[in-house]
């Protein structure tokens, strides 16, 4: 065994500068870890006091109201919407106000197959339950090419091809978003888009999606308290070339079950940064995960990752898989039970490179095959070991 070397509305202020995850790799280890824990103490701070007690509190500039085939919006005495139709509704209330003003849904509804856009400065209040059909291609919600949206509160339920679809926007703000669907995918950053900076998020739950809980691309600049997934057919946090990232919690109940993927995965070079190096830039507190598929899954050249602590209970899968990643520390934690932790490769792509595991594994394994470039072990309690 090789011995580890010694070494919500949710008005948040500005994500640390950039530059700060980029230097803190080459500080030293108590000291980097101090200032990062510093960092973004003051930030989930900040992001707590932030967020408004109640949707819907104070004055919203403009309001939707109503229930069953009656729905109105309004702004102040303006009667913006009359009629039948929930989505129109939603979204002349909307239309109705400028950049920096509040929307407060207050009716509950179903949008059907529809779309609601979102445009720059808005905030948009879901206090009532959207419920929505499936678009395929398109988001029941979409916020595209546009910038310092928010959305501080949200409750959707149905069936969506995408529930939240985001692609280049900046200084996105998502508060306490829940989705309680019978499938489809509650949020998704596209691939093939522009890119996204400085986007925060307090607490996404999302219970019985049949794709991701959270599907991420493109996107420099993430914070993200907390991602809650249950019953959940994909991953439950899935981040691909997103770099500059802090997520405190990742927590999967029955996530991925029967797939390959995982409670959290990284692909598609995320971590890696934009001068193509993978210094850490990607700080994870804590992954939870209890059955399903995958606990945590790194692959496809990502890397440039901190994981704190882990929690990691009779996944069906691997508990880890770490397939072709670079500079990934797994800090401290326990395995419990489930598929084996295990380093491999694909031969397409490099082998494993800086690689630390310090763990408390029982009642499973840990295996190495292929080995890979500094890869460094730490392992407690009954597991079998074979690594190189």
């Amino acid at each position: 065994m090789k011995s580890p070397t010694s070494r919500s509305t949710t008005h948040l202020g500005p994500l640390p500068s950039q530059s700060v995850p980029q230097k803190l790799h080459q500080l030293p280890h108590i000291s980097a870890m101090t200032q990062l824990s510093s960092l973004f103490l003051t930030a989930v701070l900040a992001l707590a006091s932030g967020v408004q007690a109640q949707c819907g509190a104070g004055s919203p500039h403009a309001t939707v109201s109503g229930s069953g085939s009656s729905f109105t919006a309004t702004r102040g005495s303006t009667q913006l919407y009359s009629g039948s139709d929930y989505r129109a509704a939603i979204q002349a209330g909307l239309d109705g106000i400028s950049s920096g003003q509040r929307v407060a849904v207050l009716a509950s509804g179903s949008i059907g197959a529809g779309t609601i856009t979102i445009a720059s400065g808005k905030i948009f209040e879901g206090c009532g339950t959207i419920n929505v059909g499936n678009r395929a291609g398109r988001g029941a919600i979409e916020v595209q090419n546009v910038n310092d949206v928010q959305i501080p509160f949200l409750t959707m339920t149905g069936n969506p091809y995408f529930g939240l679809r985001v692609s280049g926007t900046r200084n996105l703000k998502l508060g306490k978003l829940n989705f309680n669907l019978s499938g489809g995918l509650a949020i998704r950053f596209d691939r093939d888009a522009a890119f996204n900076y400085n986007v925060e998020m307090d607490t996404i739950t999302v219970t019985g999606a049949g794709s991701h809980a959270v599907e991420t691309w493109n996107i420099d600049g993430l914070k993200i308290n907390s991602v809650i997934a249950r019953n959940v057919g994909e991953s439950g946090l899935l981040l691909q070339n997103t770099r500059n990232a802090w997520v405190g919690l990742v927590d999967g109940n029955n996530v991925a079950t029967g797939t390959g993927y995982a409670t959290f995965r990284m692909a598609n070079e995320n971590g890696k940064t934009a001068n193509g190096n993978y210094n850490t830039n990607v700080y994870i507190d804590k992954v939870i995960s209890r059955g399903g598929g995958r606990g945590i899954f790194c692959v496809s050249r990502s890397g440039g990752v901190v994981i704190q602590n882990v929690d990691l209970s009779s996944n069906g899968n691997n508990a880890i898989l770490i397939e072709n990643c670079y500079n990934v520390s797994i800090r401290s934690g326990t395995v419990n039970g489930g598929g084996e932790v295990r380093l491999s490769a694909r031969s397409e792509f490099p082998n494993n490179k800086d690689i630390w595991i310090t763990l408390q594994v029982n009642n499973n394994s840990v295996r190495e095959s292929p080995c890979g470039e500094n890869t460094n072990f730490s392992i407690t309690g009954n597991a079998q070991q074979q690594i190189c």
